[in-house]
């Protein structure tokens, strides 16, 4: 334990640092110290371990008090493990907690690494999107249509290769084969994706002229899909593998089919109810009768009672939409939109007149239901 140093001394901290400072102190050791910036210094690896465990004690609420209390001893035996104990992170772990994400590609990419990333030559091809109208009526039956769509096919002439001979490649000379591009920025070291082969570590000889080496062309296809009865608008379907296709061979990419449904000149829709008005004349509306309603499935009709008021609401049950996961269907909402006539000749004005005079105000209840309550604040 007399040969350890102060946690503080190794991290170049005051024992009353913040954490960030504690972090930042960190950082720019262990950086200079990492192994992979000095290969076979055995000095400098122990100065990297001598670090984290540094970091790991002073970094941690619990463990800094009981540090700062008893010192070294605080962590001899079962008391938690120092030194060779088995109680501390490894220091590369620590260095990933540290440093993981915050250069972009991983910590690995600031030392030259990551040479695993090169891509497959066969990449996949883009996903694609198409935004595909229809009416309410074709949503309600579900149907099937055609559409024409601008995308990348295989090439025929190279058979998807890319390459006129069919086997025509080469190291790309701007990565080394690698896929990638280093570059240095002070004591990091940045990697990308090679821009000449892009991230394939290889390049096409002979080129084929027809695709000039990507190994597919752009193409109008025809295909068609069927749409389920009860979709609305928003709703998105998947067409597998009638996306792009893939670069020099690779799998093609997916198609996804938005929907939009029509605005309707009946129908308003609300999930899977549908609503409507329809208009009914004075003397059906005061008399009764039955009046004939339109539905996405043919005419129905409804009972009228006498004396029916204009907003009066009739449910038609299932007459609505169809339940796209196979549930109940909708219902059909009727609003009642009584019609008062327009142009009536003096015969029959006077015949309106002798009408209400006959019946009177009691004959309203409405009316009638109205006044009563509006008396606190009319003069009537």
């Amino acid at each position: 334990m007399a040969n350890k140093r102060d946690y503080y001394e190794v991290l170049g901290v005051a024992k009353n640092a913040g954490a960030d400072e504690i972090k930042k102190a960190y950082r720019k050791l262990a950086m200079q110290f990492h192994p992979d910036k000095n290969q076979g210094d055995k000095a400098a690896e122990e100065k990297f371990k001598e670090l984290g465990e540094a970091y790991d004690v002073i970094s941690d609420a619990d463990k800094r008090a009981a540090y700062d209390r008893y010192g070294h001893q605080a962590f001899a035996g079962g008391n938690g493990g120092g030194g060779g104990g088995g109680g501390f992170h490894d220091p590369m772990d620590l260095f990933r907690e540290v440093f993981g994400g915050a250069f972009g590609g991983g910590f690995e990419d600031m030392f030259g690494g990551g040479g695993g990333r090169k891509k497959s030559a066969k990449q996949r091809g883009s996903d694609l999107r198409y935004d595909l109208e229809i009416s309410l009526e074709e949503a309600a039956k579900g149907v099937e249509k055609e559409l024409l769509i601008e995308r990348s096919v295989g090439c025929a002439t190279c058979n998807s290769s890319g390459s006129k001979s069919g086997t025509g490649t080469k190291k790309c000379n701007t990565c080394g084969g690698r896929g990638v591009v280093t570059r240095s920025a002070g004591i990091f070291v940045q990697q990308s994706e090679c821009p000449s082969c892009h991230g394939t570590g290889e390049l096409i000889s002979d080129p084929c002229d027809s695709c000039r080496g990507e190994g597919r062309v752009q193409k109008e296809t025809s295909l068609k899909i069927r749409i389920p009865a009860g979709v609305d608008t928003g709703n998105r379907l998947r067409s597998s593998g009638n996306g792009d296709g893939g670069l020099r061979g690779g799998p093609a990419g997916d198609l996804y089919v938005f929907l939009i449904i029509k605005k309707h000149d009946v129908f308003e829709r609300e999930g899977n109810d549908l609503f409507c008005d329809i208009p009914v004349s004075f003397a059906t509306a005061t008399l009764g009768g039955e009046k004939k309603v339109p539905t996405l499935g043919g005419n129905s009709s409804i009972k009228i009672p006498a004396g029916t008021q204009g907003g009066t609401v009739f449910r038609l049950k299932e007459k609505g939409m169809p339940n796209l996961s196979g549930g109940r269907s909708g219902d059909l909402h009727v609003t009642i939109q009584v019609e008062i006539p327009t142009k009536l000749n003096t015969e029959q004005q006077d015949k309106l007149r002798a009408f209400a005079e006959s019946i009177g105000e009691k004959n309203s209840p409405m009316e009638e239901s109205f006044f009563a309550k509006a008396k606190r604040f009319l003069d009537l």
